[in-house]
C-alpha cells in the first residue's frame, strides 16, 4: 500500500523551516571555506621542510643519535691510557719500628705524607676493545639510518595528508557546484510550477535533492577541517590553525616506465631499513670477535711514581715499570653462552631480513599498481566528466522545452557530481601513489619535492 502525504499549509511551513536551517548550516560551511582562501598558503615544499625539521618523532630519533654517539666515546675509553693519582697524609697512634736483638729501631715516622701517580695501557687484548668500539660505531650508523627512515616516513605522511587536503578542497567545490546546479533547477521548476506546467511533486523532489546535497556539503566541510587538523599535527602546529594548500603545478613524477625488478633493486640499495639490517649483522660479527677474545690473555704495561715521606728510608720516592698479563681461567661458561646467544641472534636477523625484503617488495608492487590504476582512472573519468556535462546540458534543454522530466535533470546533476568526484579522487590517488613509489624505493622525498 502506498501512502501519499499531502502537505497542508502548516506542514509546508515546517518543511520550509527545516530547509532554511539546512541552508544556513550550508552557508556556514561555504563561508568557512571562503575564509580559508585568506588563510596562510602552505606549499608542498615549505610544508615538507617544516615537517622534517619540527616533527617530534624526528627530534626523539636525533636524541637517540646523540646518545649513541656518546656510547662510542664510552666504548673508546678502554683503548686509551688509564691515569690514576693519589695523595694522603697518614697519622699513626704508635711509631713503626723493628726489634734487632736487644735494640728497637724506628722504621717510619708517626705521621707522613704520601702520593702516587700511575699510568696503565693495554698493549694487546686480541681486538676485544677495538671490536667493541667498532660495534658502537656500527650502532651509531644504525641510529642515523633509523632517523633517515623516520624522516622519510614523516615526509610520506605529510605528502599524503597534503594531497588529501587538496582532494578535500575539491570535494567541497564539487558539492557546492552540485548545490548550485540543483538550486538553478529548483528556480526553473518553481517558475514552471507557477505557470502550471508541472506538478508540485516535481518541485518537492527538487527540494529534497537540494537538502541532501547541502547535508553532504556539511560532511565535506567537516572532513576538510579534520584533514587540515591532521596536517597541522604533522608539522607541530595548533590543530585549528588556518591552512590553505597550494595546488602542485609541477608535472607529476613519471613512474610509468619503472619496472618492478628495477624498483626492487633500487629499494634494496636505498631503503634505510635494509641498511639497518646489514649494519646490525656487522655489529653482531664484531660482538662475536669481542666475546671470543675473552678466551685469551690481556697484555698491559703499567708505570708510575710512588712517594712516601720517611726519613728512615734510603729512597722516599721510586719509579716503577710493570709489564704483565692477566687471563680469566673460568667464568662459569659465560663466554660460551654469550657466543651461543650471538649465533641465535644472527639466525633471527637472517629471518627478519628475508621477511623485510618480502614486505618491501609487496609495498613497492602495491604503490606501482596503485599508480597504474589511478592513471587509467584519470583517462576514463576525464572523458566521463565531459560526457556528464554534455548530458546535463541536453537534459536541461529538454526539460525547459517540456520534452524531458525533472528526474532526468536531477539524475544528470548526480552523474556529473559522481564523475567529477571520481576524477579528482583519481588525480590525487595518482599523486599519493607516486609519492609511495618513491618512498618505497628509498628515495628521499625531501629532495624529490624540493
Amino acid at each position: 500500500m502506498i501512502k501519499i502525504n499531502y502537505y497542508g499549509k502548516h506542514d509546508l511551513k515546517g518543511q520550509m523551516k527545516k530547509s532554511n536551517i539546512v541552508l544556513i548550516a550550508a552557508l556556514f560551511v561555504t563561508l568557512a571555506f571562503m575564509c580559508s582562501s585568506s588563510a596562510e598558503v602552505l606549499t608542498l615544499t615549505d610544508g615538507l621542510r617544516i615537517a622534517v625539521e619540527d616533527n617530534k618523532l624526528i627530534k626523539i630519533s636525533e636524541q637517540d643519535e646523540l646518545i649513541s654517539e656518546a656510547d662510542t666515546l664510552v666504548a673508546k675509553s678502554p683503548m686509551l691510557p688509564r691515569v690514576n693519582a693519589s695523595l694522603g697524609y697518614t697519622f699513626l697512634s704508635d711509631q713503626p719500628g723493628a726489634v734487632f736483638g736487644t735494640q728497637t729501631v724506628n722504621t717510619a715516622e708517626k705521621g707522613f705524607l704520601s702520593y702516587s701517580l700511575s699510568v696503565q695501557q693495554t698493549l694487546y687484548d686480541f681486538r676485544k676493545n677495538a671490536a667493541r668500539y667498532e660495534v658502537s660505531r656500527t650502532v651509531l650508523n644504525t641510529r642515523r639510518l633509523d632517523t633517515a627512515r623516520i624522516r622519510n616516513l614523516i615526509a610520506l605522511e605529510f605528502v599524503t595528508r597534503y594531497f588529501d587536503l587538496l582532494e578535500a578542497d575539491k570535494m567541497v567545490l564539487v558539492t557546492q557546484k552540485e548545490v548550485e546546479q540543483l538550486e538553478l533547477h529548483f528556480r526553473n521548476a518553481k517558475t514552471m510550477y507557477d505557470e502550471g506546467v508541472i506538478t508540485k511533486n516535481e518541485l518537492l523532489q527538487a527540494e529534497v535533492k537540494i537538502s541532501d546535497a547541502r547535508q553532504r556539503l556539511l560532511t565535506a566541510g567537516s572532513l576538510r577541517a579534520l584533514t587540515a587538523s591532521r596536517l597541522n599535527n604533522i608539522i607541530s602546529r595548533p590543530l585549528k590553525t588556518d591552512i590553505q594548500p597550494a595546488e602542485v603545478e609541477d608535472p607529476s613524477h613519471d613512474i610509468s616506465a619503472l619496472e618492478l625488478e628495477d624498483a626492487w633493486q633500487m629499494a634494496e640499495r636505498l631503503r634505510p631499513e635494509i641498511g639497518i639490517v646489514y649494519e646490525t649483522a656487522t655489529a653482531l660479527e664484531l660482538e662475536k670477535t669481542a666475546r671470543r677474545s675473552e678466551y685469551f690473555p690481556v697484555f698491559f704495561a703499567r708505570g708510575g711514581y710512588d712517594y712516601t715521606e720517611n726519613e728512615y728510608q734510603l729512597h722516599e720516592g721510586n719509579w716503577s715499570l710493570v709489564l704483565g698479563m692477566h687471563i680469566n681461567i673460568f667464568n662459569g661458561r659465560g663466554t660460551s653462552a654469550e657466543l651461543l646467544k650471538i649465533g641465535h641472534q644472527k639466525e633471527k636477523l637472517l629471518e627478519q631480513k628475508n621477511r623485510l625484503f618480502d614486505d618491501i617488495k609487496l609495498e613497492v608492487e602495491k604503490y606501482v599498481l596503485d599508480a597504474k590504476t589511478a592513471r587509467e582512472k584519470i583517462s576514463v573519468t576525464e572523458n566521463a566528466v565531459q560526457q556528464a556535462e554534455e548530458n546535463l546540458r541536453i537534459n536541461r534543454i529538454r526539460y525547459d522545452e517540456g520534452m524531458g522530466t525533472a528526474s532526468d535533470v536531477l539524475d544528470a546533476v548526480t552523474l556529473l557530481t559522481t564523475a567529477q568526484t571520481n576524477y579528482y579522487r583519481a588525480v590525487y590517488d595518482l599523486r599519493k601513489a607516486e609519492a609511495g613509489v618513491m618512498y618505497s624505493t628509498g628515495q628521499d622525498l625531501s629532495e624529490v619535492y624540493k
